[in-house]
């Protein structure tokens, strides 16, 4: 099943009150399961989360699930996920985006005196 998320910047802390990329379109694509994907989308047709980064700035992931076609349409006009597909992993792992000292304390969990755990 494809998962089709999309990153847009609705508050933006900018001096001019603009994001450079704001006329772009945004999409990364997942696989999933269909199981992941019920709980993705939480038994609705599209869902979304917001990160607050704290300084006037804020982004909002929604995702839906979309046929190959539409995946692949989405592909030819996306300008990438303007380094922030970390969101996207952490909603599939957590369920949400992460807050900051959240995102840290998670990393310490990670890692034995300060090196990364690998999973086997």
């Amino acid at each position: 099943m494809i998962l089709s998320f999309e990153l847009t910047m609705p508050n933006v802390g900018s001096w001019n009150g603009q994001w450079t990329g704001q006329i772009s379109k945004y999409y990364r694509h997942r696989n999933v399961s269909k199981q992941e994907a019920k709980k993705i989308l939480a038994d609705k047709e599209r869902n979304s989360w917001y990160y607050n980064f704290g300084d006037g700035w804020g982004a909002s992931v929604s995702v839906v699930k979309v046929l190959a076609g539409e995946k692949n349409k989405r592909e030819r006009i996306s300008k990438g996920f303007a380094g922030y597909d970390w969101m996207i992993d952490e909603i599939l792992k957590y369920g949400r985006i992460l807050e900051r000292q959240e995102r840290q304390e998670m990393r310490k969990q990670e890692t034995i005196n300060g090196v990364p755990v690998v999973s086997v």
